[in-house]
Order: C-alpha cells, then structure tokens, then sequence
C-alpha cells in the first residue's frame, strides 16, 4: 500500500490486490439476495473481457455506480468488491487499486480544477494502469467529481464545474477505449447531484434504499455473532433469532452504519458491561434500541 507524500495528485491510496489486509467488507455488508453475485459478474466482465467488448457498438465504460443514502454500505461495499474481483482474478495476476480523492480539484482558480482532472484521467491513471493486467478506480462522493451541470450553483464558477465536468466525461471515454481493462466504481449520496452524462455511462447502477426490518435483523444476528467469537457467553444472544426480530422492529428506519453500531451502544449501557461484555443480556440492547426492556 502506498500513502501520503508518494502518492499521484488526486490520488488518495494505492493498493496491490488481493491483499490479506483487505479481506471482510464484502462478508460484513448485508444486500438483498443476488446483489452481490450481479456487482461481481459486472465487475469480472470488464477486467476480462473489457478489450473485446470495446469493439461492440454500445462501448462498455466500465463504470459501477452505487448510490444511496448515507451508511448503506456503498463505500466499504466497493472495497470488498475490488478485494473479491482480484482474488478471482489472481492466477492471470494482481490488480491495481487506487481510490481517488473528489475533493483535491475543486478550485478558485479558472480552469484549474479541468487541468487537474485532465492530468489525473490522461497521464495519471494510465501509468498506474500499465503496472498490473487490471485496474479498480473507487471515485467516493462522485458528485464532488462529476458535477451535476445542469445544477451548478452560483456560488461557484459555473463555467470551471462545466469544464471539469467535461474533463471527467471525456477522461472516462478515453480510458474505457484505451485501457478496457479498467473498471471504475463510483458512490454518492445524492445521486441528483451526479451529471447525467456520467450516469448514463455507467454499465449498472445500483441504488441502496435504508434496509428493511429482514436485513436489520440480519446484520444484528451477524453483529452478534462476531460479538460472540470473542465472548462465548454472548452466544445464546446470537442464537436468538426472534430477538433479532424484535430488534429490528425498533431499528426500522436506520441505516446500515446505525444498526451495526447498536451492540456497541449496548455494551456501554451498564459500566459492568463495559467492563466485561461477556454480560451483555437483552435488555442492554433492548434498550440500545430505544424503547423498554423485555422485563418492563
């Protein structure tokens, strides 16, 4: 992994996949049932096949768009996939990752948030993508990157966000022509304030909505589980599933982030827990989620 000062403009980490550090995001996020295997397929077609598919009259971009709410799991779920897309992309060799950093190019400075992008999406990315037989992109918050034009605000200069736009645009063009076997994955919160061009380039487009009560039970049997690994005695919480349902009935409307962070909350509910989570009993979660304990 390189960092810091060593790393490209714009560049905010660089990985060699698969890694063993990488490994669990893609087990830790919940999806509805199919997703994961859809993102993967996705992602295997490009990094495979992505050269003979350039010849196709519908040009593939190889761009993933995972949009959604806040602490749905967009970000840590891109992560798994490239960790997961390299591993089975291992025997034909490593993969390239790097995440970019949207917010180093927005600028005061006439044009110089169009340079910037030029320079990272024409010079940048091609070296770094001639390192390795594939290449995962994660752009987070892309609507910091590709400005939604048609909502640019007159606060900012709203010819620099259509000329960086445009940057982007035809930097994502350039590289899904010359180097198919670059895959980009992209996350935002506010899929509206994404330009429309850039989403029409995206071969799948994905929308998280807060989970339902089925999925947050699912991530609190999970959260307990991993819990009980490392305590024993939680492990009868773990198994109780019509627990699960009861909490999740009190969780409905969170997102994923809140709902994994609730044993954490009951844990610190009593200080001899805390001390000892081997204690943790139903009511500390019960009332973690709000609302009375079982014995109330």
């Amino acid at each position: 992994m390189v960092t810091g000062a060593a790393l490209p403009a714009g560049v905010l980490s660089l990985h060699a996949l698969p890694a063993d550090h990488h490994d669990g995001p893609w087990d830790h996020i919940v999806t509805p049932p199919g997703l994961k295997e859809r993102l993967l397929s996705q992602a295997l077609l490009t990094l495979l096949h992505g050269r003979r598919l350039a010849t196709l009259a519908g040009l593939p971009h190889g761009l993933i768009v995972l949009a959604g709410p806040p602490g749905t799991g967009k970000t840590t779920l891109a992560r798994g996939l490239a960790q997961r897309a390299a591993l089975a992309l291992a025997p034909r060799g490593a993969t390239t990752y790097l995440e970019i950093d949207p917010h180093a190019f927005p600028s005061e400075l006439l044009g110089e948030s169009q340079r910037a992008i030029t320079r990272l999406l024409r010079e940048t990315l091609p070296e770094l993508a001639m390192r390795r037989p594939h290449t995962i992109v994660l752009i987070d918050e892309v609507e910091s990157f590709a400005v939604a034009r048609s909502a640019a605000s007159l606060e900012t200069n709203p010819v620099d966000v259509h000329r960086a736009t445009d940057a982007v645009l035809a930097g994502i063009d350039a590289i899904a022509a010359e180097l198919p076997r670059v895959l980009f994955v992209a996350t935002t919160n506010f899929l509206a304030a994404v330009d429309e061009a850039f989403v029409s380039r995206a071969d799948l487009v994905v929308t998280f909505g807060l989970p339902d009560t089925g999925t947050i039970a699912a991530i609190i049997h999970h959260s307990l589980c991993q819990l009980a690994d490392l305590w024993p005695l939680v492990k009868p919480l773990a198994a109780d599933r019509e627990l699960h349902a009861r909490l999740a009935e009190r969780c409905a409307g969170w997102d994923g982030r809140r709902v994994r962070k609730l044993v954490l909350a009951a844990l610190a509910q009593r200080l001899e827990v805390a001390m000892d989570p081997g204690l943790l009993t139903e009511d500390d979660l019960l009332a973690a989620a709000g609302g009375p304990a079982a014995g109330s």
